[in-house]
């Protein structure tokens, strides 16, 4: 079996869609070579979470490797790969798998253009260390020749009316009139990507997106990656799908998306919110939504009144 036409769910103006229930490494082995433009997953991190089985870090990565082979082998020449890590801890010990991820990639022979952070304000707390509050995008191109829409994701200029004051073009604006080219860490603030970090909330509780995965892709990470490094009409794939975030992502911006997930109950989820999607009923959160800050009045951001009682600060 191969990816075509055939296999995949017509939607509006032309786009498809798919989930394929099933083993990662299995179904990439049916695909085409060269066909999707933008490959963007967030893998099994190894932590003993209900679908995987955890092993040492040394099994774990050559499992990962086998898929990783043929990640490389279906990416058009002109193609992106996005690889989306936290940590893996053993017995207090922290792995950070980014680090890891990297030889592997450029073993076979992608190079990686940026390392991008991506941080969120919640998470676990941890109490032998520092709360972690960030996981690293590796985006990596098969070629040098790749697909980079910067105009799609520039921010707007700080100081616009700047003008070059030397040099051949002495007088001239120095700027772009679409804006900057936004930095490897990303802060969504008020209505644009600006300097500090890619400040996207994780889907916990009380997320739009919430369902009962525990590890759930946030769509507007998903946006900014099909966005920048894919054409319209372009093919995505997630072969660690879940339920189904990464593909939603590319439908929303006319993007053909194709998820391969293990678990039938994600993949039950993944096609009801695809359906949902088209239907214009899926809750989604807005690219570049502000994220709530409580008021100084609000109950939640003052100080409790048996804390005030504590000497927090005696020497």
């Amino acid at each position: 079996m191969t990816v075509n036409d055939a296999l995949f769910d017509y939607i509006s103006e032309g786009i498809y869609r798919q989930i394929e229930e099933g083993d990662s490494l299995t179904k990439l082995r049916g695909f085409d070579t060269g066909k999707f433009e933008l490959i963007l997953t967030s893998p099994p991190y190894n932590i003993g979470k209900a679908y995987e089985v955890k092993t040492t870090i040394e099994s774990y990565l050559e499992t990962q490797e086998e898929i990783i082979i043929e990640l490389v082998r279906v990416l058009s020449d002109n193609g992106s790969l996005c690889w989306q890590v936290g940590n893996y801890v053993d017995k207090g010990e922290v792995f950070p798998l980014d680090i890891y991820y990297y030889h592997i990639f450029k073993k076979h022979g992608l190079k990686l253009r940026n390392r991008i952070i991506w941080h969120f304000g919640h998470g676990l707390h941890a109490s032998n260390r520092f709360s972690g509050r960030y996981e690293t995008i590796l985006w990596f191109t098969k070629s040098d020749d790749y697909i980079f829409n910067l105009d799609k994701v520039r921010i707007p200029s700080k100081y616009p009316g700047k003008r070059h004051f030397k040099g051949p073009k002495k007088g001239e604006i120095s700027g772009n009139p679409l804006g900057k080219n936004p930095s490897d860490i990303w802060e969504i603030l008020e209505s644009d990507w600006d300097s500090a970090m890619w400040n996207i909330p994780n889907v916990k509780s009380n997320h739009p997106e919430k369902t009962e995965h525990p590890c759930q892709f946030p769509i507007e990470l998903v946006e900014r990656c099909v966005l920048a490094l894919t054409h319209e009409g372009g093919w995505v794939l997630d072969p660690f799908a879940g339920v189904g975030s990464t593909i939603i992502g590319a439908i929303k911006n006319g993007r053909n998306g194709v998820g391969i997930e293990k678990e039938p109950a994600y993949c039950e989820i993944a096609r009801q919110r695809l359906n949902l999607l088209n239907e214009g009923l899926l809750k989604t959160r807005p690219i570049n939504k502000p994220i709530h800050q409580p008021a100084l009045h609000d109950k939640v951001a003052q100080m409790p009144k048996e804390w005030k009682q504590l000497d927090l600060y005696k020497p």
